[in-house]
């Protein structure tokens, strides 16, 4: 008597899923807009409410009177509220972010040019998170199924746990301690060589790398102890089919979810890792911008930073709904 695997047949008519597949887009296109609106609402209002005279905190105290008007006429201190808030979204609409207090340029082209130092290092992160954290967690999913292998659930329930508490700038400082001054292996900073570029991604991606395979190790156990795989595994399959084919694609949705949050958070974590590490990213940028009080390049930064973990959320969303179309429904319109 041959056993079959169970295969889920989509009765759903073609017409319904287009229509649902639209609902889903004007949801998720509706959130990114709102979302966007009230980001560059709040980037708006960082000048206007902070205490004291932004122009007074970039001249000094001892600046003239006349300097100081100079520069809120300058750059329109003095303007009623709706007319800047006007003028700021007519200058988005543009692309274009300001000007620098601190240098006179323009903010978009600052960012333009420290943007991908640190996308390059968040990309390096992710991959190195993904890249470790399925396998990693699925491996010991598989060996500790059914209460099998307490010490090693323990042990790795210990390690992830810790190792995922421990904030990146404080893992970037124990990684110089170790790798550049005792052992001097890689180069404690800067950007010079691409070996620099190291340390820095393994502070971003060792947190949330266990953060991500504690979740994926739950989610194994979870998917190979359903019916199906239990079908699987009487047929005899080889493992890695067996695992690869029938349990990965089940437990990626939990997983997507969980990196999309991650994966906007390692963007924010970016910003003090450089720092760290003294990389010339937006992280190095935006402290100076805010030591000098150059408000304008703020502005930019948590604009931009907001809006790419906006679309990071968008596109998790939109991959989940290609992989399980249940999600395209979640909620009906």
């Amino acid at each position: 008597m041959s056993t079959t695997i169970p295969v889920s047949i989509d009765t759903t008519p073609r017409g319904r899923t287009i229509t649902t597949r639209r609902a889903f887009a004007l949801r998720r296109g509706l959130g990114f807009l709102l979302a966007s609106a009230f980001l560059v609402l709040v980037t708006f209002l960082i000048i206007p409410l902070l205490p004291g005279d932004p122009a007074r905190a970039v001249l000094g105290t001892r600046a003239t009177p006349e300097a100081v008007a100079a520069l809120r006429d300058r750059f329109g201190l003095d303007d009623p509220l709706p007319v800047r808030l006007g003028d700021y979204v007519g200058g988005l609409l543009h692309l274009d972010l300001g000007v620098s207090y601190r240098y006179g340029t323009s903010v978009s082209e600052t960012i333009t040019t420290k943007l991908p130092y640190t996308l390059t290092l968040t990309a390096l992160a992710i991959g190195v998170v993904l890249a470790v954290s399925v396998p990693l967690g699925v491996v010991i999913g598989v060996l500790t199924r059914g209460g099998r292998r307490p010490r090693l659930a323990l042990g790795f329930g210990a390690v992830a746990g810790f190792m995922a508490s421990v904030p990146g700038y404080v893992t970037g400082t124990l990684l110089i301690v170790v790798m550049s001054i005792w052992l001097d292996l890689l180069p404690p900073g800067g950007a010079m060589h691409p070996s620099s570029a190291v340390l820095p991604v393994l502070s971003l991606a060792l947190g949330p790398l266990f953060a991500v395979a504690r979740v994926v190790r739950q989610e194994t156990q979870n998917v190979i102890s359903q019916d199906f795989m239990r079908t699987a595994r009487g047929r005899r399959l080889r493992a890695t089919r067996l695992y690869a084919v029938h349990a990965l694609p089940n437990l990626l949705t939990s997983t997507l979810t969980l990196c999309g949050l991650i994966i906007s958070g390692m963007i924010g974590a970016a910003v003090v890792v450089e720092s760290v590490f003294n990389y010339p990213g937006i992280g190095q940028e935006i402290v100076q911008a805010i030591i000098y009080k150059d408000y304008p390049v703020v502005q930019g930064i948590v604009l931009v930073l907001g809006l790419l973990a906006i679309l990071v959320n968008l596109l998790i969303d939109a991959v989940l709904g290609l992989l399980d179309p249940r999600t395209l429904g979640e909620s009906h319109v």
